[in-house]
């Protein structure tokens, strides 16, 4: 099932793309059918069905009408125009798609616009979002004094998931697989320890998996649960380019359809970005530059609706931390600088959440990391030591569950997942289909030492 996502690299016949932007969703599954019928090429076959998944998702991303959305943004803003919403639509900052034919909006279009825009962050007067933002700096903040005075940063953790699977009428007393991620026990994590388990019988997936989970198969009539620790182990590095080796390694330089392709697109780009620059340090910070400085933080739909992620990132100049994260291992590597993903959560005294980043090699410094969402986050608020810090080294509040992009479970899922490429929450399934769920990761302690 995971070497057929290299098909979504296939173009599709015009007259589907021509139903699909449109919306007119019950049409194009009829047009996509009556193609499946013909003998057609495999490629175009695998892409078709693929269609078919997405149309379900892309729906469901785009539910608010052009009334709703408008009635929202007056709710949330007093004053709001009709005239407004058209300007933010020419200039791209809120999401929206046809459905139907008719113009609906992205279900949080409304707090991407509060997040990336300051002027309509400012017009909403929630204490709460404000001293979040301010803690969450001054965290920062103390973090980074702390490795650059240290040397080093240690943080250890107990953490508890949940997954309460949702009830399906008919489907009582059936067995599932659920999937619940683990911090991979590489790179800057250590001395992991698995504490306790909901189910006795669960599988955990080995220390270096590159997506691991622990899996649970049995009857959903309690939430699975786990509890575990672990620490982070953080270095400061002030690499410098002067001390680059002229001999660096070829790993983690190729491509992986359908996401990490070297597009012309992205060539170009690339060439201008990097110019006739040949230090690849001096490389990846161009890179990095480039994405935190130019491109514009967004909330997104699922990645399985976007058939190239970076190139959606690179041609509409926006995108979440995963797309950043990977449109930069995509350009290093197109620049012959091995890079790889690393995702799983944020794990803060403030929050738990959901956070993708990126590592890139260069000796003889090793693997160094990059985190372009942080780093873009930071030179929007004018912080050039936070913004510098994140292109090399990456706080110690985190909880690392993948080191590739686009990697099976242990447990192989046999089902269609939500998101075949990354694994931040978990994901669970019937024997026949996918089953629907709840995740909570909960910090119940944190200590920085």
């Amino acid at each position: 099932m995971y070497s057929d996502l290299k098909y979504l690299s296939t173009p599709l016949p015009e007259d589907v793309k021509k139903l699909k932007y449109f919306g007119d969703f019950d049409r194009l599954l009829r047009v996509i059918d009556l193609k499946l019928q013909k003998d057609i090429p495999l490629a175009l076959r695998k892409r078709l069905e693929y269609e078919k998944i997405m149309t379900p998702l892309w729906i469901r991303a785009y539910p608010h009408s052009e009334e709703k959305a408008l009635e929202m943004l007056k709710d949330c803003f007093g004053d709001f125009s009709k005239e407004e919403l058209e300007k933010l639509r020419d200039e791209d900052a809120v999401e929206w798609a046809y459905i139907s034919g008719q113009v609906h909006y992205k279900n949080n279009f409304l707090g991407n616009l509060i997040k990336t825009r300051p002027y309509y962050a400012a017009r909403v007067k929630d204490e709460k979002r404000l001293a979040y933002q301010q803690n969450h700096v001054k965290m920062l903040h103390d973090v980074i004094a702390k490795m650059k005075r240290e040397g080093e940063a240690r943080a250890r953790f107990h953490m508890r998931e949940t997954m309460t699977i949702r009830p399906v009428p008919g489907r009582e007393g059936q067995r599932v697989w659920a999937h619940l991620p683990l911090p991979l026990e590489y790179a800057q994590v250590k001395n992991f320890r698995l504490l306790s388990v909901s189910h006795p019988d669960a599988i955990v997936a080995p220390p270096d998996y590159p997506q691991r989970t622990i899996c649970f198969h049995d009857v959903a009539k309690e939430p699975f649960t786990v509890e575990f620790s672990y620490e982070t182990h953080m270095r400061y590095v002030d690499p410098k380019p002067e001390a680059v080796l002229d001999q660096q390694p070829s790993f983690f330089t190729e491509e992986y359809a359908p996401h990490i392709l070297f597009t012309p697109y992205l060539k170009a780009l690339a060439k201008e970005i990097v110019g006739n620059e040949t230090n690849p340090l001096i490389k990846a910070r161009k890179i990095y530059d480039f994405i935190t400085t130019k491109m514009i933080y967004s909330f997104m739909r699922a990645y399985m609706t976007m058939p190239n992620v970076p190139e959606y990132g690179a041609s509409s100049m926006k995108g979440d931390c995963g797309v950043q994260a990977l449109l930069f291992i995509t350009l290093c590597r197109i620049c012959g600088i091995p890079a790889r993903w690393q995702a799983g959560l944020e794990v803060c005294p403030l929050d738990v959440g959901c956070h993708d980043w990126a590592q890139f090699y260069v000796a003889p410094y090793g693997w160094l990391f990059a985190d372009p969402s942080f780093g873009g986050g930071a030179y929007r608020d004018g912080d050039m030591e936070r913004w510098n810090f994140y292109f090399g080294n990456l706080d110690p509040y985190r909880m690392p569950a993948n080191s590739e992009f686009q990697h099976d479970f242990y447990v192989p899922f046999k089902n269609h997942r939500y998101d075949p490429y990354d694994n931040q929450e978990g994901e669970a399934e019937f024997l026949d289909a996918y089953a629907h769920c709840d995740s909570d990761q909960e910090a119940l302690s944190i200590e920085l030492f």
